[in-house]
């Protein structure tokens, strides 16, 4: 295995237990590597693609955008490319909250649903859709063991980490800044491409009001602006489809105070995807079938942006 990921230059720490983890079960019991096996092989680009080598051959690698395959988890993984509509689009999805902090809190049933949680798994179900259509997807908050879950109660942990490999702060001052910064450094990296940030964040207020997703961008950016609109424009038609007799009532709006909106250098649309602590809101949540709604939803309007750029 040194042999191998010295070959590539990847032998260092990090590098070596990110191919453990990939290729556990092509490992044999002493963690060498099987002659005529192919490989994943962890990429030390920005991208956190993998790439693939067989064992005992000294061809090169080949290399596809793609996050580790365990962050999807085993029901969910591998992620195989579908089409590339996508194909040039970077996207930088941010989860609310995580690590020490989970965000918002509800009651469902006896149980506590936590905003982290189940931002988080929308947002994993939306970078697995997005990559099948050839995006470059950087997802800024990890979980290592969770992946997609398709669990009406999510359970709460605090192991999430920040992109690439950083402690998630306490204070949410620091925990955006962080945040942040790593987004504007991949921007500066992916200079000329299409580049958007997607905030997704659930709500907290009253438990009797019923609120739909809605949309913020930032006030003087106009790409922000008809992001959010063709994202909105999507959920609009396609409540009316699912729901024709009652209106959909989310909005853009424009809110120039969010951080992530305010300081992201790529265009940013910071979603709010409904009242945690609301029972009609708190299906939207707990059925995995409509978190993978809220993704598939949330990906129409990104293509439907991309491709009228």
């Amino acid at each position: 295995m040194q042999t191998l990921l010295q070959r590539y230059g990847l032998n260092s720490k990090p590098h070596v237990q990110q191919f453990k983890l990939l290729n556990r079960k092509n490992l044999t019991a002493k963690g060498g590597l099987i002659v005529g096996r192919k490989y994943l092989l962890p990429n030390p680009g920005a991208t956190r693609a993998t790439s693939t080598a067989k064992a005992g051959s000294s061809r090169g690698i080949s290399t596809t955008p793609l996050l580790p395959s365990t962050l999807f988890g085993p029901v969910y993984s591998p992620v195989a490319v579908r089409d590339r509509a996508l194909r040039g689009a970077v996207y930088y999805l941010s989860p609310g909250h995580g690590g020490p902090d989970p965000g918002a809190i509800g009651t469902y049933g006896g149980n506590k649903l936590a905003e982290d949680e189940y931002a988080y798994d929308v947002t994993i179900r939306l970078a697995r859709v997005l990559m099948e259509h050839g995006a470059t997807v950087y997802m800024m908050v990890q979980d290592p063991n969770d992946g997609i879950r398709d669990e009406a109660i999510l359970k709460m942990d605090h192991d999430e980490i920040g992109y690439p490999h950083q402690v998630i702060p306490l204070s949410q001052v620091y925990r955006l800044r962080q945040r942040i910064a790593e987004v504007n450094r991949l921007h500066a990296r992916h200079k000329g491409a299409y580049q958007r940030l997607i905030a997704l964040h659930v709500d907290s207020r009253s438990a009797g009001q019923n609120i739909d997703v809605f949309f913020y961008h930032h006030p003087g950016n106009a790409m922000g602006l008809r992001l959010a609109k063709n994202i909105h424009k999507v959920f609009t038609n396609r409540y009316k489809r699912a729901q024709p007799n009652r209106p959909y009532s989310g909005n853009v709006s424009q809110r120039g105070t969010l951080f992530e909106v305010r300081n992201s250098r790529a265009p940013a649309v910071f979603m709010e995807l409904g009242n945690i602590r609301n029972q009609k809101d708190q299906r939207r949540f707990v059925v995995a079938d409509n978190r993978q709604a809220l993704a598939n939803w949330i990906y129409e309007g990104l293509l439907a942006d991309y491709t009228g750029r």
